[in-house]
């Protein structure tokens, strides 16, 4: 399968966010695609979070994650997905958190200075420290992880132009559907 890297798939408000949500689909078993696992695509991320990433002044140009490191990379992934959904739902992290924190350090002793891995770590602890929490939350059409930069906090969808357009499409048909039946 073919996928590119475009500005929806960034539009989770930080890096790590952004690399959680390489999943897609995560909780349809049936449809769920790990993006990461198409050949090529955890290499040109790097690429595409410097152009698109919400985060990419902070850190520029990223590398790759060396092959020999993917696996505790993929791991991480995983590990920030389910912490963060945790405290965005309001359940117990504290046993998530420990394991975010130690899935952060072994990322970090193996990971290069550029790399993904490294700025996925440090994109996370900045996530860790945020000042507003309530201001991360879930997509209700995708699943996806994302912070609500809104003035009113009242964001519902990771991204307006796809995932809220299509769920006020899905609502329009449901409720004009409903209108012509007898």
């Amino acid at each position: 399968m073919s996928f590119s890297w475009t500005p929806h798939r960034f539009s989770g408000g930080a890096l790590a966010l952004d690399v959680a949500n390489s999943v897609i689909l995560r909780h349809d078993d049936e449809r769920r695609t790990d993006r990461f696992e198409a050949p090529g695509q955890m290499d040109s991320f790097p690429k595409a979070a410097a152009n698109f990433c919400a985060e990419r002044a902070l850190f520029g140009d990223i590398l790759p994650v060396q092959r020999e490191n993917r696996a505790s990379f993929i791991s991480l992934r995983e590990t920030i997905d389910r912490y963060f959904r945790a405290r965005v739902l309001g359940e117990g992290t504290d046993a998530l958190l420990a394991d975010l924190l130690a899935a952060l350090a072994d990322v970090l002793k193996r990971a290069s200075a550029d790399g993904l891995d490294a700025a996925t770590v440090h994109s996370t602890l900045r996530l860790i420290a945020m000042p507003d929490p309530e201001r991360m939350k879930i997509c209700r059409n995708c699943g996806w992880l994302f912070i609500d930069r809104s003035k009113n906090k009242s964001r519902a969808w990771c991204d307006m132009a796809v995932c809220g357009n299509r769920a006020k499409a899905s609502r329009h048909y449901r409720r004009k559907k409903e209108e012509t039946a007898p």
